[in-house]
């Protein structure tokens, strides 16, 4: 396998063996710099020789073994320091590594080593998602609304932190698990979000590596805390949304919008697991937290073979409990585009206005309001807010259907 296919297999194994690369290497060198640059420096290598070579039988060991050669040199080179000469000594440990945690997976691992509460909660998300979903750091300061400068000397910052402060690479104990979780779910969130709807318009759409991934490590983190909601939450949330995404890109490469899906495309198992994920959690009784109202919001819109009989005064109430806890312009504008189903587009769009200085800069605020204007018939306003909304979308399939919308206006 050359050429064109060697670039395709190059690809796929950057987002299967990426994270597993990363893990392997902290693992037994300890250094999240030297094992993230030792694996860009191996997928670079297989960039050259793939091509050239074909693709080896086995691609990821071969990037394994590759990265773990560039990491002894780059130890050797600095090898001149004690700590270091310390370091190079370890790379011919034959002894077997002692236990590291209660799951053995090195990507779970690498997790909570990122999302330790050492770091700031945002440097822990932005560290797992560079670390362990392998995005670039333009990807990530997208999904933050930063600039890309500022988000690569937060991730620089935090590996740093981990280095000074010797952070343990292991899953904490069972006594630590509860106040270390919800770092470790904002993380697996963002990057279930980059793969349902990815920010670079040089990724596919879609980036099904990365809802598979994040729904797997999330099942992995359930195993360890079968009785925490918003786990649960979060999977029965993954588990409803991963189940449209047949449906979510035309054949043509268009976003296609919930009122529009196949349902009969849906993936019922999915779903049924999904919904009964959000039933257990409402027989408890216990107040839900966002990642539980989330999956029952997602369960509201899954229980419908129709998008015309959406329970829409639900859809509100439950966006109601969430502006209570977590009262974000987001969920707000969230929120505004079910009231709009609920009490029209005029009240949504009022409600929407207020939130425009703190997300001017967010596409998803600029096309609801295109969307509401365009139901009111100002076509001009709507032109305008599509437009906006097309210069900040990342998305290709996105990009696409926000332009179709706009070209249908009159």
């Amino acid at each position: 396998m050359t050429g064109p296919d060697a670039e395709e297999a190059i690809t796929r194994a950057h987002h299967e063996e990426w994270a597993r690369v990363v893990a392997s290497l902290t693992r037994r060198f300890g250094d999240l710099d030297i094992a993230e640059e030792s694996a860009a420096e191996a997928f670079a290598t297989a960039v050259e020789r793939w091509p050239v070579d074909g693709v080896p039988p086995n691609p990821g060991a071969w990037l394994t073994t590759t990265a773990n050669r560039r990491a002894i040199d780059r130890i050797r080179r600095e090898s001149k320091r004690d700590d270091k000469q310390k370091e190079a000594q370890q790379m011919y440990d034959t002894e077997p590594p002692e236990p590291l945690g209660a799951i053995e997976d090195e990507r779970l691992r690498l997790i909570f080593t990122c999302c330790h509460p050492a770091l700031g909660m945002e440097a822990r998300v932005a560290l797992t998602l560079r670390m362990v979903g392998g995005l670039t750091v333009p990807e990530i300061a997208r999904a933050f609304l930063v600039q890309e400068s500022a988000m690569g000397r937060r991730i620089t910052r935090a590996k740093d932190k981990i280095k000074a402060a010797r952070i343990p690479y292991r899953v904490p104990d069972a006594e630590d698990l509860p106040t270390r979780v919800s770092g470790v779910l904002s993380v697996l969130f963002l990057v279930f979000n980059e793969g349902y709807l990815a920010t670079s318009p040089d990724a596919d759409p879609i980036r099904h590596d990365l809802t598979t991934e994040a729904i797997r490590l999330t099942r992995l983190i359930r195993s360890l805390l079968p009785a925490d909601g918003e786990v649960a939450g979060l999977l029965a949330l993954m588990l409803l949304t991963e189940a449209r995404r047949a449906a979510r890109v035309s054949t043509t490469g268009e976003l296609v919008t919930l009122d529009e899906q196949d349902r009969g495309s849906w993936d019922p198992e999915l779903i049924t697991e999904g919904h009964r994920l959000v039933r257990e959690r409402i027989a408890t009784g216990v107040a839900p937290g966002r990642y539980q109202l989330l999956a029952a919001i997602n369960a509201v819109h899954t229980s419908v073979r129709d998008m015309r009989d959406t329970d829409w005064s639900q859809i509100v109430a439950l966006y109601d409990q969430f502006v209570r806890i977590d009262p974000s312009p987001i969920v707000e504008l969230n929120r505004a585009i079910a009231v709009a189903e609920l009490d029209g587009p005029e009240v949504a769009l009022a409600i929407i206005d207020r939130l425009s200085d703190a997300l001017i800069n967010y596409h998803a605020f600029h096309a609801a309001r295109a969307d509401l204007l365009r139901r009111l018939g100002r076509s001009q306003d709507s032109r305008a807010a599509y437009d906006r909304a097309i210069e900040l979308a990342g998305n290709t399939a996105e990009t696409a259907y926000l332009t179709r919308r706009r070209n249908q206006l009159a």
